[in-house]
């Protein structure tokens, strides 16, 4: 089995918060006999959420993988004679925007997809970005509208919202028989029958009985809606569907909806309670019939790094080593993990590897299969499959390792910039290491952590994507690296931008006696007329007026130069810069003169070219019950919140603001307070927006005034 990758799947399931992704997770652990046990989320009982933290607040924090094994197809809640066993590696992925990085990271390397939305609240913020993630790369995916025993529980509401609002295509396979408390069980669309859970074991087992009489028509119109959706992807089918509908079978219809699901025509939706066990074997049994092995994916793509040509890997044995590390963590007893997708070839424990990024061969000691924060050794590791790898020096996030021959730098993972920052200090002297050391490898972990430091004041700055991501980092740092910190409040992440061009001319002269520096620029400073950031550098200098070995120096300059801007030193995002003319010293001038000559040059032109403070704008999107709209809005307006509009839906009401994120600290607790916490709130980064100029002038001061005189 393990040489034959059509039964292979590599999913993830993923989901706004509290949508049920880790107990739909603890439930096929269960239902595949990996666990005994079921674990639950509310008792801080769950096997995938293995951190003390995520226990602690029924939260996913960090994606856990794990692999476990299903027979299919199933009859009766047990194995026919036919069934095969599907190997199956799943990584669970938190919902909580500030740790959207785990989703990324973990859909850059899966083959499918598992969405779950909630039936009473159909699709929330969350859903909406971990579904544009999954279109980025381009991740086929079923849809399983979880929670339908809930009050208020609507499977065709949210069938609707995923067409609406995610621009999708969704096509039930199932309806539900009943709904809230009364939700026993489904209709099966492809096969025209009912099933019914068993009570008396919880869902554990099923009947396969004929349809209610008062859900025959609504029966009738879906089927005829599936049928009608799959014969238009089909042609075979659609010349049967005209013929005679009744004649498409059961087998053609799934490899039909296979087909369409892998090449992203559309989405089955599947409905249950995962809490309750309903549903369950059911979703099992979608995920080996529609979603996509490795082999049924094309070849992936990447470069040569020897010719700068683009080159495929086929998920193939006998093609070359390459695989992709997607997750680095530390663990107390085996020491540093890298979590790696292998694309092609095999790989034996204790063999080498070559990392495109270093240039350097890595030992991988030992490789490791994961079940959560436990690994279970394995001799060798084989295309298509997902594992964990020990005793390597220099492995990070996103790095390419392959045989040393036959190279390949396959596409990496983007990281979004993080928008809040604390001041940290260790609290007592004996902590200046050990906090050093902790925080290297939490950012090691968790690329969307960065940590600086401020030339001027000498404060350390840990930066996140959000207050709840920053308290959970500290969180660590006291209690898996035993270090005591002092944090200050929260910072916001500003940017300025160039907002004019503007000429300027920078002479850098220096005489000490013997040689001496320098060098001379003429250059336009302004902004980009692209979207894109970072540096235009644009080189116009014709005839030699500065020698071609120091244009490099120049432009190396100004980006360096771009870290701190003029108005309070927080960094300039984008900038173009036309350099047009100059003139050297046959003996004074060097890179070094050039480099800081575009240094001092940016400096001054960037003071004239009018400067504008940014700051980070997060999309707010509130649900509270119609008694409280009043309030809620008038707490957005008060924070200089721009409304957006407000929808009902089904009893309460959703406000959607954009509001600065330094307006925001502490919201989620004043909101509980003037609501009586019936209301929640999600809050997402938008985008960098100017400062108003009285408050921009009153940050610039505090910033100025912040720095050692």
């Amino acid at each position: 089995m393990s040489k034959d990758l059509s039964y292979l799947r590599n999913i993830g399931i993923m989901a706004h918060i509290d949508a049920g992704k880790t107990t739909t997770t603890e439930r096929i652990l269960y239902y595949t006999g990996l666990t005994h046990k079921i674990g639950e989320v509310h008792e801080g009982g769950a096997v995938m959420d293995w951190m003390e933290q995520e226990q602690e607040r029924g939260i996913t924090i960090t994606s856990a993988a794990t692999t476990t094994f299903w027979q299919y197809p199933t009859s009766q809640g047990s194995p026919t004679d036919a069934t095969k066993a599907y190997k199956v590696n799943i990584i669970d992925t938190p919902g909580h925007v500030d740790f959207t990085v785990e989703v990324e990271r973990s859909l850059r390397v899966l083959d499918g997809a598992v969405a779950l939305f909630c039936a009473v609240s159909g699709v929330e913020p969350q859903s909406e970005t971990v579904w544009r993630q999954a279109d980025k790369y381009r991740v086929p995916r079923i849809c399983f509208i979880n929670k339908m025993d809930r009050a208020g529980a609507d499977f065709f509401h949210a069938v609707t919202e995923i067409r609406e609002k995610l621009g999708a295509n969704p096509v039930p396979l199932q309806i539900p028989i009943g709904s809230e408390d009364n939700f026993k069980g489904v209709i099966d669309l492809i096969t025209n029958q009912a099933i019914i859970w068993n009570e008396e074991d919880l869902g554990m087992t099923y009947q396969v009985v004929p349809i209610p009489e008062d859900l025959q028509a609504a029966s009738e119109e879906w089927r005829q809606k599936l049928v009608e959706s799959v014969a238009s992807y089909d042609d075979a089918l659609l010349e049967k569907f005209f013929e005679d509908p009744s004649s498409i079978t059961k087998e053609e219809m799934i490899a039909a909806i296979r087909k369409a699901v892998i090449d992203l025509s559309f989405s089955p939706v599947l409905c249950g309670s995962a809490f309750k066990n309903k549903g369950v074997q059911a979703l099992l049994d979608a995920v080996c019939s529609y979603l996509p092995s490795p082999l049924d994916l094309p070849p992936v793509r990447g470069i040569d790094p020897t010719n700068d040509q683009e080159t495929t890997r086929k998920p193939d044995n006998q093609e070359p080593f390459a695989a992709l590390a997607f997750k680095i963590t530390t663990d107390p007893f085996v020491g540093r993990l890298a979590f790696m997708r292998v694309y092609s070839g095999s790989l034996d424990a204790g063999s080498y590897v070559y990392n495109n990024r270093t240039g350097k061969k890595e030992r991988i000691s030992r490789l490791m299969q994961m079940h959560s924060n436990k690994q279970n050794p394995i001799g060798m590791v084989e295309a298509g499959d997902i594992c964990a790898c020990v005793g390597f020096k220099d492995i990070k996030t996103g790095d390419t390792l392959t045989d040393e021959k036959h190279k390949i730098i396959l596409e990496s993972i983007s990281f979004p910039e993080p928008v809040i920052g604390y001041s940290i200090e260790p609290k007592t002297q004996a902590d200046v290491d050990k906090l050093s050391m902790a925080v290297t490898k939490l950012v090691e972990e968790d690329p969307t952590l960065k940590v600086e430091t401020n030339e001027e004041t000498g404060q350390t700055i840990l930066k996140g994507m959000g207050e709840l991501h920053l308290e959970i980092i500290i969180e660590r740092l006291k209690r898996e690296f035993k270090v005591e910190i002092n944090q200050g409040a929260p910072q916001v992440a500003y940017k300025e931008a160039i907002t004019t061009s503007v000429e300027h001319k920078e002479v850098y002269k220096k005489q000490t006696g013997g040689r001496g520096k320098f060098a001379d620029i003429s250059f336009e400073l302004g902004p980009r007329e692209d979207e894109k950031l970072g540096l235009e550098f644009v080189n116009e200098i014709v005839g030699g007026v500065i020698p071609r070995e120091f244009i490099p120096a120049i432009q190396k300059g100004f980006a360096a130069a771009m870290v701190n801007g003029p108005l309070a030193s927080y960094p300039v995002e984008a900038m173009k810069v036309r350099l047009f003319h100059g003139s050297f010293h046959e003996v004074d001038s060097d890179s070094l003169s050039f480099e800081l000559a575009a240094r001092i040059g940016y400096k001054e032109a960037a003071k004239k070219a009018h400067p504008a403070l940014m700051e980070p704008i997060m999309a707010v999107e509130v649900t509270t019950p119609d008694e409280f709209t009043g309030a809620v809005t008038g707490d957005l307006n008060r924070r200089r919140g721009l409304m957006k509009g407000i929808e009902a839906k089904r009893g309460v009401q959703i406000v959607k603001a954009d509001v600065p994120l330094a307006a925001l600290f502490g919201y989620v607790t004043d909101l509980r307070t003037i609501t009586s916490g019936r209301a929640a709130a999600t809050l997402t980064f938008s985008h960098y927006e100017k400062v108003p100029k009285n408050l921009a002038e009153s940050i610039i001061e505090k910033a100025k005034g912040a720095a050692p005189k």
